[in-house]
C-alpha cells in the first residue's frame, strides 16, 4: 500500500467517523475481525490437513504428496499459533507500590472511581520525560490485557501536581468506559499485528510468504481504518483530563510539557555531557535535572519552542494530534503557560531523593562506556581548542568561529562573545560569525540582535529562516523598558513565510526525492566526524551508520545530509521516533535525514549506494 493510498484511507475513516460514529466503530470491529477470521481459518485448514494425512500415514498409505502436505500444514498451524500468541515485553523501568508512594495510588484510586476505568495492575517509574499506559495483551490476539502504568520521574520533577494529575488524568481516560475498552481493544490487536508483522519479515518458505502477503495486504489498510480512532481517543482523554482537573491545567500542562521537553533536548542535556570534560567517571544527571526543572526556561527560548509547537500539524505520523489541535479541542488559548510553582515528587513520599538517587547511579552505570568515550573526545576538543587559541592573530574567520564552538563545547556558559567580534572583523558578513555571536548579546540589547539577525538575512545565506525565527521570538518576548515594535514584527513575519517556504523546498529534496540521487561522499573534516561518532557512540541501539552528502538546488552551498542507520531489535514505531531525535540532536553542520534500514531504503541498497560506514559498534 503506497503512502498516497494511505493518506486516503485514512481521510476516509475520519469523514466516516464524522458522519456516523457508530458505523465507523462498527466497520472497525469488523474489519479486525477479519484479520482473526484469517488466523482461525488457517488453524482451521491446518488442523483439518493434519487430521486428514496422519491417519493416512499410520495406515502405511505413504505418498510424496502427503509428506508435503505434512510439513506445509505444520508450518501453517505454526504461524497461526504465533499469531494468537504474540508475547511483549513488559515496560522498563522500576515497579513501584502503594507502599512506596501512597499519595500517588490514592490519586489513581480517585481517578479511577472518577472514569470508571479498570485496574492498573503495575506502576513503574521510568527515566523518560513521559508518562504512559499500556495495554499489553495477556494472551496475544486470544485476549486479556495486562495495565501498565509508566510514569517519568522527568516528568514529576518538572510539573507541580495539578498539572502532573491532568497527565495522569489522560493516560487513564484512554481506559475509560465502554469507547475506552472498545478503544483499547483496537490498540492492542494493532499492537498484536504490528508486532506479528515485525516477528514475520525474516521468515522464509511457501507458508512464509502467503503469511507475508496477507499481512502487506491487511495491516497497513487496518492501520489506515483504525487511525481515526486513535486519533480520536487522544481528544477524548485531554477532554476527560480537563473535566477532572479543569481545561486550563490540562492545557498548560500540555504547554510546559512541550516547552520543558524542548529545553532538556537542546539545552540541559548538552550541558551536562559537557561535565565530561573535567570527569572520567560518569555522573548523573537527575540531581542536577531537578535543580534546573525548578527554574523558569529562559523567555526567548520558551516564546520559540512553543511557537514551533504550534505550528506543527496534525499528521499521519503520529496518533497524538498537534499541541494546537489539543489546546483548542479543551476551548483553551494556545499562549505561554505561567510555570509550574514545586513539582509532584511528594506523590512518590518521602524518599522521593531515593529514587533520584537509584535512578542517577543506573544511568552512570549505563552511560559508563560512553561517557569514558566522550572525555576522551573532549581532551581532543581541548587540544584543538588550544592550537586554534594559541594563533589568534593570524586565525581566519572560520578558525575563529571553530574555535568559539570548541569553547562551548568545553563549557556551555563560556565567554567566546569577542571571537565572533574579532571573526566580523576580519569577515564583516560572515554568516557563522553573524548568527554566533547573536546568542552573546545581551538580553534587553533588542537592538544590536536585530541589527545582527538584518544583516544575516541580507547575506543571503542559508541561514534566513533561523534569522527570521530567531528575530520573532525576540520580538515576542516582553523585555523592561522596551515598547513591542509592530513594524519590525511584521517585517521579520514576512521574512519569515518566505523562509519557511524556501525551507520547504529545500527540504522536499531532502526527503522527498530518491534518497540515493544527488549524494556524494560526506564533506565532513576528521574532527567533524570524530565528533558525530562520538555521539553515534552513545545510540545503544545503532548497530552501523552511513552518512552522505545531498546536494541541493534551493541552497547549494547548503551542507545537507542523509544518515542511514541500522537498528537490528526493534519495532519500526521505535525506530521512527529514534530517528527523528537523532536529526534534532547530531551535531552535523547542515540539516539531516535519518532513515533506518528497512522496506526502504533496504540494508543493501544502503550498503550499494551509501558508500562504506563511518561508524560500527
Amino acid at each position: 500500500m503506497d503512502q498516497a493510498d494511505f493518506v486516503h484511507m485514512v481521510r476516509m475513516s475520519e469523514h466516516a467517523s464524522a458522519e456516523n460514529s457508530r458505523a465507523y466503530r462498527r466497520s472497525v470491529a469488523a474489519f479486525a475481525a477479519l484479520g482473526y477470521a484469517w488466523v482461525l481459518g488457517c488453524m482451521a485448514l491446518a488442523v483439518g490437513i493434519l487430521l486428514w494425512v496422519v491417519p493416512q500415514l499410520l495406515q502405511g498409505r505413504f505418498r510424496f504428496a502427503m509428506l508435503w502436505a505434512l510439513l506445509g500444514a505444520g508450518g501453517l498451524l505454526w504461524v497461526s499459533l504465533r499469531a494468537l500468541w504474540v508475547r511483549f515485553d513488559e515496560p522498563q523501568g522500576v515497579e513501584i507500590t502503594a507502599l512506596d508512594a501512597p499519595d500517588l495510588f490514592e490519586a489513581l484510586a480517585r481517578i479511577r472511581r472518577k472514569i470508571k476505568g479498570p485496574p492498573i495492575h503495575k506502576v513503574t517509574l521510568t527515566d523518560e520525560f513521559n508518562a504512559s499506559i499500556q495495554q499489553l495483551p495477556r494472551f496475544g490476539l486470544l485476549g486479556g490485557a495486562v495495565n501498565h502504568l509508566s510514569i517519568g520521574l522527568p516528568l514529576l520533577m518538572a510539573l507541580d501536581r495539578p498539572r502532573f494529575l491532568a497527565v495522569l488524568a489522560h493516560e487513564y481516560g484512554h481506559l475509560r468506559g465502554d469507547h475506552g475498552r472498545f478503544a483499547a481493544w483496537i490498540y492492542r490487536t494493532r499492537l498484536s499485528w504490528m508486532r506479528l508483522n515485525h516477528s514475520l519479515a525474516d521468515d522464509e518458505g511457501p507458508v512464509a510468504a502467503a503469511t507475508q502477503l496477507f499481512m502487506r495486504w491487511y495491516f497497513p489498510r487496518f492501520s489506515a481504518k483504525t487511525f481515526a480512532l486513535a486519533r480520536q481517543d487522544e481528544y477524548e482523554a485531554d477532554r476527560i483530563a480537563g473535566k477532572l482537573l479543569g481545561r486550563d491545567v490540562t492545557a498548560a500542562a500540555l504547554a510546559e510539557i512541550e516547552i520543558r521537553g524542548a529545553w532538556l533536548q537542546a539545552e540541559f542535556w548538552g550541558s551536562h555531557w559537557c561535565a565530561a570534560a573535567g570527569n572520567p567517571l560518569p555522573v548523573g544527571p537527575y540531581r542536577s535535572m531537578r535543580r534546573a526543572l525548578a527554574k523558569a526556561p529562559e523567555a526567548a527560548f520558551a516564546n520559540d519552542a512553543l511557537r514551533q509547537a504550534l505550528k506543527r500539524l496534525s499528521n499521519l505520523d503520529d496518533t497524538h494530534p498537534g499541541l494546537r489541535d489539543r489546546i483548542e479541542a479543551l476551548d483553551a488559548t494556545p499562549t505561554l503557560p505561567d510555570w509550574s510553582r514545586g513539582n509532584a515528587l511528594a506523590l512518590l513520599g518521602p524518599d522521593a531523593k531515593r529514587w533520584v538517587a537509584h535512578f542517577d547511579k543506573q544511568w552512570c552505570r549505563d552511560n559508563a562506556s560512553e561517557w569514558k568515550q566522550h572525555h576522551a573526545w573532549l581532551g581532543r576538543v581541548r587540544a584543538r581548542a588550544e592550537a586554534l587559541g594559541a594563533s589568534t592573530a593570524q586565525s581566519s574567520a572560520a578558525d575563529l568561529v571553530e574555535l568559539a564552538r570548541l569553547k562551548r563545547h568545553l563549557d556551555p556558559h563560556a565567554d567566546v562573545r569577542a571571537l565572533y567580534e574579532l571573526a566580523l572583523q576580519r569577515s564583516p558578513e560572515y554568516p557563522a560569525a553573524l548568527r554566533g555571536l547573536v546568542p552573546c548579546l545581551a538580553d534587553d540589547d533588542r537592538e544590536g540582535k536585530l541589527q545582527l539577525l538584518h544583516r544575516l538575512w541580507e547575506t543571503g545565506s542559508s541561514d534566513r529562516y533561523w534569522a527570521a525565527r530567531t528575530a520573532l521570538a525576540e520580538l515576542e518576548t516582553p523585555r523592561l523598558g522596551l515598547d513591542h515594535d509592530a513594524a519590525a514584527f511584521k517585517q521579520w513575519r514576512k521574512r519569515l513565510e518566505r523562509a519557511q517556504e524556501s525551507e520547504e523546498r529545500a527540504w522536499e529534496e531532502l526527503s522527498g526525492t530518491s534518497f540515493f540521487s544527488q549524494i556524494v561522499r560526506h564533506d565532513l573534516s576528521s574532527f567533524e566526524l570524530a565528533e558525530l561518532q562520538s555521539e553515534l557512540a552513545r545510540c545503544a541501539p545503532l548497530a552501523r551508520c552511513w552518512l552522505v552528502r545531498k546536494n541541493l538546488r534551493e541552497y547549494p552551498q547548503r551542507r545537507a545530509y542523509l544518515v542511514f542507520v541500522e537498528l537490528p531489535g526493534m519495532d519500526d514505531e521505535s525506530r521512527y521516533h529514534l530517528c527523528r531525535a537523532l536529526e534534532r540532536n547530531l551535531s552535523l553542520p547542515g540539516p539531516a535525514l535519518v532513515l533506518w534500514a528497512g522496506e526502504s531504503p533496504t540494508l543493501q541498497q544502503i550498503e550499494r549506494s551509501a558508500f562504506e560506514p563511518i561508524y560500527t559498534r
